[in-house]
């Protein structure tokens, strides 16, 4: 294939990509933004093994085999309340390839036309240094994060006497290795920047919380775009360096919204919890253990319900976990049957990862026009009869707005304490997942069910037959 055909299909599958980042912005056209996403990588993929480039297609065969059929595998294994840390290993995935990619040009520079051993050209060299820096941070910190959200390592800020300044120094040497790299272009410096940038990725994101996980999750998404947009310079893939820009810049943007949504600094982000005081607390459940609560059941829940006029439903990963989407969509119908005006509340970092309540909900087949965010939703809980919470925790704790010691204070959060009665749907009076206690579980307008999120969904909508 020539080299202005290929220049043609690759212009066209960034065309495609940025109308799937388009639609991707709306969930009513998400569908078809995955449709063109998709077209655009089929096309990218099929341009680049046609290139005269391109040799040995056994190993590529034998690649594609291999990563499609695990890929294969842990999409139909995958469950839903899995979803966080599979985007969090991907992105690992991300950043190794880039890592990996940057070596392997390194080692064969002719074969990616940037020179020959040891008379690498120079902006080629920069270039290379900023790609593995990035992939190796994404890589480290994509694993961090992955063994948080999946309970390996927890959620508790893992902090220690003077980390910035250690990491301000890892980013100083990281800095003078690619210099020196880039004159002496020595094996030893280029996998010396390497190890740097592991270490540091590692240091970056062990300091920051579980209730901030999910900003760090589309964080490293924005890196691993950087990641691949560096290498895509040192190979000269048009399509590589559009589409990392494309990734890199769409996770910012969303990193920065949601650290707006939860009154971070996106700089806390960057620099691995910059600014955090150490000595906060992250756990304040003896602080209220002595409190009684009300204790009630589905049959009140169901009762009270169905004697509202307004009802706003707050799901949160305890919905996930007990996969009771679909048993709350047809408790929610049975009461919409009978005039009650319900709608749902979602806040921006339900759940682990952006977009995680929406896309239950949307699995549930729930109609966009209920699902409502934070700021939309806020001011009418006031005014609302009944708030049924199902498993969300960290989200609509007072604590955020009350308790300076909190590690989510000043985060603004959902007022369902404002609502006429609250009922609150938890297995346990366990802390969320930031290990703050809830100060809605001791609120006087709260009921608190304890239980199986699915299994109390099921009861209130056999009461509610029965009444």
């Amino acid at each position: 294939m020539s080299e202005s055909m290929s220049s043609f299909l690759y212009l066209i599958a960034s065309i495609c990509f940025i109308m799937g980042l388009k639609k991707l912005s709306s969930a009513t056209t998400s569908r078809t933004g995955n449709l063109y996403a998709m077209c655009g990588m089929a096309i990218a993929v099929l341009t680049t093994l046609l290139s005269s480039r391109v040799s040995h297609y056994q190993y590529i065969l034998l690649a594609i085999i291999i990563g499609g059929s695990i890929g294969t595998y842990i999409a139909k294994k995958i469950e839903m309340t899995a979803l966080p840390q599979l985007v969090a290993a991907f992105h690992s995935l991300v950043g190794l390839a880039a890592v990996l990619v940057a070596a392997a040009a390194f080692y064969s520079p002719q074969a990616f036309d940037i020179g020959t051993v040891q008379h690498i050209h120079t902006a080629s060299l920069f270039e290379m240094s900023l790609g593995i820096i990035v992939g190796a941070i994404t890589f480290t910190g994509s694993i961090v994060a992955f063994s948080k959200l999946q309970g390996l390592v927890s959620g508790k800020p893992l902090q220690f006497a003077n980390q910035h300044k250690v990491n301000a120094m890892l980013g100083v040497l990281l800095a003078v290795f690619t210099l020196i790299f880039m004159i002496s272009q020595s094996t030893f410096v280029f996998w010396l920047i390497i190890m740097t940038a592991f270490i540091l990725g590692f240091l970056l994101i062990l300091p920051i919380g579980g209730a901030d996980m999910p900003v760090v999750v589309s964080m490293l998404n924005s890196y691993s775009g950087w990641a691949a947009a560096g290498i895509g310079f040192t190979l000269n893939n048009h399509v590589l360096i559009i589409v990392g820009a494309l990734v890199g810049a769409s996770g910012a943007i969303l990193s920065y919204i949601m650290c707006k949504g939860m009154n971070r600094s996106i700089f806390n982000v960057i620099l691995g919890g910059f600014g955090c005081d150490a000595n906060m607390t992250t756990d304040t459940h003896t602080k209220h253990s002595d409190k009684p609560i009300k204790a009630s059941s589905a049959e009140d829940a169901a009762y009270l319900m169905s004697n509202a006029q307004t009802v706003i439903i707050v799901p949160g990963y305890g919905m996930a976990v007990a996969q009771a989407q679909h048993a709350l969509r047809e408790m929610v119908d049975l009461l919409k049957n009978t005039g009650i005006k319900v709608r749902y509340a979602i806040h921006p970092v339900a759940g682990r990862m952006p977009g995680h309540m929406n896309v239950l909900l949307a699995e549930a087949n729930v109609p966009y026009d209920e699902v409502l965010e934070l700021e939309e939703i806020n001011s009418d809980f006031a005014a609302t009869d009944v708030v049924f919470v199902i498993g969300a925790n960290d989200i609509t704790n007072p604590a955020a707005k009350t308790d300076k010691s909190s590690p989510i204070y000043g985060m603004p959060i959902l007022d369902v304490e404002n609502a006429r009665t609250v009922f609150f749907v938890k297995r346990t009076l366990a802390s969320g997942y930031a290990g703050v206690d809830n100060e809605l579980f001791y609120r006087d307008n709260t009921m608190m069910v304890l239980g199986d999120a699915k299994k109390v969904c099921e009861e209130i909508i056999k009461s509610l037959k029965d009444l």
